[in-house]
C-alpha cells in the first residue's frame, strides 16, 4: 500500500504541519509507503498570496532576514512528476479552507492527463465542515470527517485487502452513481496513544527554519491541547467541541499528558536538532494548577526558549504563571484582543472579557519583561470604521511588542458564517481565503477596499500621533499616491518604532 500525503501550502515560512506528520508515522507503523507532496517551495501562478510576506510588509512582525528559498519549479508538473514515480494507490490532501482551492489546482491538473484513476480522500477542518461544497469536486471521491488518525488508518487497510472501503465510519465517499455514501462521525481519539516520534523527515530540513521575534530559529511545534473551552464566534476550535458532541463523538477538548509532551520534545532536540519550541495550543494555560506546576518541572529539564498563546484572562486567574514560564525557557507570547469595542466584541464575537481586563492583562505581562504580540481582526459582519478606530484606540494603549491585524474571514463552521450568510453580506458557495489578503464580504457598513486599506496600515494607526492620522488615511488607497505615501511612513515606522535592540538583540 501507498499513500501519497498532500500539503497544499504558500506561506514559505510556515511551521512544519505536526498533523501531516504524525498521520505519516501512524501509516509507516503499519507497513505502509508514504510519500509527501510539499507545495510550499514550488511556483504557482493562481493568484495565490503569501501571508508571511504581507505580515512583512504590513509591519506586523519584526523585521527578520529570510532564509534562501530555492525553487523546485512548477507545482503542477512538480506534482504529476511525483505521482508517475512514486505511483500510490490512494492521495491523500489535507487542508484548510484557505488552503482548498490550491489543493485542488494541481488535482485537476493531474485528472485531465490521469491513465488510471487514483482514488482521492480530504481531510482536515474545511471538509468537516463542508461536506457536502467539498464533494461538488470531481478530483475529490472522499472526505475525513473529524479526526483522521485511525479514519485513514482504517481506509488504508480495507483497500490493502481489497474490502469495501466506502462503509467505513468517519468517511463520506462518492458511489458509482454518484450519490454520496455517509458514514457515521467518528470518535475522538486518546492523543496520549499518538506516536511522539512524528515523520518530520517527510519535510525537507530547511523547512524547519522559521522566524521568531525577528530572529530565525530551528523550530517544530508540538500540540499540548486539542480543541479550546471557549466560544470564540469567529473560531473553528469551539465549533469542533459543539459538532462533536451532537454527532455523539466525545470531548473535543483535550490535554496531552506532560509525560507525551516530554517525550516529543526530547525526540526533536535529540533528532532534529531543534533550538526553539512551538506549543500548538489555542489556550495554552488552560491547564489547572496541578497540571501547571507538572508543566514546570517537565519543561526545567529542557530549558529551550518557546512561544505561547493564551486568553488575557488566564493571566489573571495566576499573576506568577508569566514569572514561572520566564525563568524555564519562556521567550515570547500572542494573545487575542480582536476587537476594542467590548459591547461589540461580546454581542457578535462572544468573547465576555473587559477592556480593564485586557488592559490589565497586558499590563502584568510587559512588567514580565516577556515580549508579546496582539492579535486583531477587523472587517467583522457589520462593523463600521468607527468600530474599527475603537480597536486602534486600544492596541494605542498597550506596549505590545507588535501588534497583528488579520481581515476577518468567515469560514465554514463558525457562527458568524452563518451570520454572514444570513445577512446577505456572502454567497453561501464563497470559499475563503487566507487572512491578510482582501475581505471578502459586501457590506454596506464599511467596503472591501476600506477594510482592505485599514487593515494595511492598521499598524501605522496605532504608533504614530494622532496629528500623522491624514497621512495614513491617504496611504489606506490602492493609489500611486497612496503607495507612495504608505512606503514613506513605513521607513518611517521602522526607523521609529523599531529599534535594533527591541528583545535584546
Amino acid at each position: 500500500m501507498k499513500v501519497l500525503l498532500v500539503y497544499p501550502n504558500m506561506r514559505h515560512e510556515s511551521l512544519v504541519p505536526p498533523s501531516i506528520a504524525l498521520l505519516s508515522r501512524i501509516l509507516k507503523n503499519e507497513g505502509i509507503e508514504v510519500m509527501l507532496f510539499d507545495s510550499t517551495d514550488y511556483d504557482v501562478n493562481l493568484d495565490q498570496i503569501d501571508t508571511d510576506k504581507i505580515r512583512r510588509n504590513d509591519l506586523q512582525v519584526i523585521p527578520y532576514k529570510s532564509i534562501e528559498r530555492v525553487s523546485k519549479g512548477d507545482i503542477f508538473s512538480g506534482f504529476k512528476k511525483m505521482v508517475g514515480e512514486f505511483s500510490p494507490d490512494l492521495i491523500a490532501m489535507t487542508s484548510t479552507e484557505s488552503t482548498f482551492l490550491l489543493g485542488i489546482s494541481f488535482l485537476h491538473a493531474l485528472r485531465e492527463n490521469e491513465d488510471e484513476h487514483i482514488p482521492t480522500i480530504l481531510g482536515g477542518v474545511f471538509a468537516t465542515f463542508a461536506p457536502l461544497l467539498v464533494m461538488r469536486y470531481p478530483e475529490i471521491d472522499m472526505i475525513a470527517l473529524g479526526e483522521g488518525e485511525e479514519v485513514i488508518l482504517n481506509l488504508c487497510r480495507s483497500m490493502s485487502q481489497g474490502r469495501d472501503y466506502k462503509k467505513i465510519v468517519g468517511i463520506w465517499a462518492k458511489d458509482k452513481d454518484g450519490s454520496i455514501i455517509k458514514n457515521p462521525f467518528p470518535h475522538v481519539v486518546d492523543i496520549d496513544k499518538n506516536p511522539t516520534n512524528l515523520d518530520i523527515n517527510l519535510f525537507d530540513d530547511h523547512r524547519l527554519c522559521r522566524p521568531m521575534a525577528g530572529k530565525m530559529y530551528r523550530m517544530l511545534s508540538v500540540e499540548t491541547h486539542r480543541g479550546c473551552p471557549y466560544t470564540c464566534r469567529f473560531c473553528n476550535s469551539p465549533a469542533q467541541v459543539r459538532l462533536h458532541r451532537q454527532e455523539g463523538a466525545g470531548e473535543f477538548f483535550r490535554k496531552k499528558s506532560i509525560e507525551k509532551v516530554r517525550e516529543e520534545i526530547l525526540y526533536y532536540i535529540n533528532n532534529f536538532k531543534i533550538n526553539y519550541v512551538f506549543f500548538w495550543a489555542d489556550t495554552f494555560f488552560a491547564y489547572t494548577p496541578k497540571e501547571f506546576d507538572d508543566f514546570i518541572e517537565m519543561y526545567k529539564e529542557i530549558r529551550l526558549p518557546f512561544w505561547c498563546q493564551t486568553r488575557a484572562e488566564t493571566i489573571l486567574a495566576d499573576k506568577n504563571r508569566i514569572k514561572k514560564l520566564k525563568e524555564i525557557g519562556l521567550h515570547y507570547m500572542s494573545f487575542g484582543l480582536e476587537h476594542g469595542n467590548e459591547k461589540f466584541r461580546l454581542g457578535v464575537l462572544g468573547r465576555t472579557m473587559s477592556n480593564d481586563v485586557l488592559r490589565e492583562a497586558f499590563k502584568i505581562t510587559e512588567e514580565s519583561g516577556v515580549p508579546f504580540a496582539v492579535n486583531n481582526i477587523i472587517g467583522f459582519p457589520g462593523e463600521t470604521r468607527d468600530l474599527v478606530f475603537d480597536t486602534i484606540e486600544l492596541n494605542r494603549e498597550i506596549n505590545s511588542t507588535n501588534r497583528l491585524c488579520s481581515i476577518f474571514m468567515p469560514y465554514h463552521g463558525t457562527p458568524l458564517y452563518d451570520l454572514a450568510i444570513e445577512k446577505g453580506y456572502l454567497n453561501e458557495n464563497v470559499i475563503c481565503p487566507s487572512n491578510n489578503e482582501e475581505a471578502v464580504m459586501n457590506m454596506s457598513t464599511m467596503s472591501r477596499e476600506e477594510i482592505t486599506g485599514l487593515s494595511r496600515t492598521f499598524v501605522l494607526y496605532t504608533k504614530f500621533p494622532k496629528s500623522r492620522w491624514p497621512e495614513i488615511k491617504i496611504a489606506e488607497s490602492a493609489t500611486d499616491e497612496g503607495r507612495r505615501a504608505l512606503e514613506i511612513l513605513r521607513k518611517e515606522y521602522i526607523d521609529t518604532y523599531l529599534p535594533k535592540d527591541i528583545l535584546g538583540r
